[in-house]
């Protein structure tokens, strides 16, 4: 199958050239091998090659040994790797000698001793729009936060046409695929965390049942900030989780990179209002919350629901855009309840804020609230917002008379 350009594609190639080692994680299917192939010189499979365990009890040193970048396939399922390939780098003395893929974390204790300065992380996720040819790339939001002004052709998206893209998700494998397969696709992709994954990941059994009534919580409830005590009385009857057993399941969903809530943003307000702390519940993919509810495109009619996946599926495409130019995302609400669905910020206090809207018809509105927002900003302790921006399903590329962007999501690259 042809291979499709990733944003981690430059990540990869830059960090081998500063690091001994660069490991990347992802949740399971988001094309992390694929991705490393393209520039590894050998590979070993820890998970489908059977003498990686003969090799790992007599000398886990010659599982080392080959064509640089060597790639470490699955690393996790023999966790002390990583301590060897740690020394290996030390002793080399050169750079970009190791890749490591993993679509699940270990425990840190077991994982990443001393690996300050040996190791470079990226977290890749599922393809964006961008990259799954979604969407033309007229607008940049690199440039956006420089200060660029939007323009594009107007993008008119059926409902169901974007309920289809929902439905596919970004998962590589289903590149050219039916609504129908990514419906399957992200049902099984469930049913195997549940009845799998999650136990491996934990080190112990769980319910298959339970865990899978979580992640229908989960997918009820995305794009919200449903606290734990939400979430366990979700789960309902005699048997229902409690909040401590949620938090176990959440935690181990989360080092199989299956769930990837949206943390608050912590600024600077010129009011004596309180800032929320609680994240956003996500998944890695929205597809992923339609497979755990069994909403085929046609049942997919709840258009409030229907705008959560579509926030959903936004932020998911933000998160890599961001990554792509040193960003990350988050979102921000106070105690008057004042929202706002993303801000992005780089390391350099750079940042902009987003609203996400299914119809063009709710620009102004979105608008209103992303100024009130800014002008709550002290800015003499943080800087001004560089771009606001409102994200849609349909329309085009402009910036308003009041300063505010527009963009439609099928139009937005890095």
């Amino acid at each position: 199958m042809e291979y499709h350009k990733r944003f981690a594609d430059q990540a990869l190639a830059e960090r081998l050239q500063s690091s001994g080692a660069v490991l990347i994680e992802g949740t399971k299917g988001c094309g992390k091998t694929e991705t490393a192939t393209q520039i590894a010189g050998s590979v070993v499979r820890f998970d489908a090659d059977e003498q990686v365990k003969i090799k790992m009890e007599i000398d886990p040193r010659s599982v080392l040994a080959g064509t640089v970048p060597r790639l470490l396939d699955e690393w996790q399922e023999y966790p002390q790797i990583w301590n060897y390939v740690r020394r290996e780098v030390d002793e080399r003395k050169q750079k970009g000698q190791f890749i490591l893929t993993g679509s699940a974390t270990p425990d840190d204790k077991v994982r990443r001793h001393s690996g300050a300065g040996r190791f470079s992380v990226i977290r890749m996720r599922p393809m964006s729009f961008f990259e799954k040819g979604w969407s033309t790339g007229e607008v940049s939001l690199a440039a956006l936060l420089k200060g660029a002004p939007p323009t594009s052709e107007s993008a008119v998206f059926e409902l169901g046409d974007l309920a289809e893209k929902i439905t596919l998700g970004g998962w590589p494998g289903l590149i050219g695929a039916s609504a129908a397969d990514g419906l399957r696709f992200a049902g099984d992709y469930v049913s195997l965390i549940a009845e799998v994954d999650l136990s491996k990941v934990s080190g112990k059994r769980r319910d298959p049942y339970k865990v899978t009534r979580l992640i229908q919580s989960l997918a009820r409830n995305i794009s919200t900030e449903a606290a734990l005590t939400v979430l366990a009385k979700d789960t309902g009857g005699s048997d229902g989780l409690d909040d401590e057993t949620v938090a176990e399941y959440l935690s181990a969903l989360e080092r199989l990179m299956a769930v990837e809530n949206l943390p608050a943003w912590n600024t600077h307000i010129r009011s004596a209002d309180m800032l929320r702390k609680s994240p956003k519940r996500h998944f890695a993919d929205p597809s992923m919350a339609v497979g755990a509810l069994g909403l085929s495109v046609d049942k997919l009619t709840d258009l409030n629901y229907f705008g959560l996946l579509f926030e959903s599926l936004v932020i998911r495409d933000l998160k890599i855009y961001a990554a792509a130019s040193g960003g990350k995302v988050f979102h921000y609400r106070d105690s008057r309840g004042l929202e706002i669905d993303a801000v992005m910020e780089y390391a350099d206090g750079t940042w902009g804020a987003f609203e996400i809207k299914l119809g063009i018809g709710a620009a102004d509105a979105a608008a209103k609230n992303l100024l009130k927002f800014a002008d709550k900003i002290d800015t003499e302790k943080a800087k001004a917002p560089a771009a606001l921006a409102v994200i849609t399903a349909n329309g085009f590329a402009h910036r308003r008379p009041d300063g505010v962007n527009v963009a439609p999501l099928s139009v937005l690259t890095a």
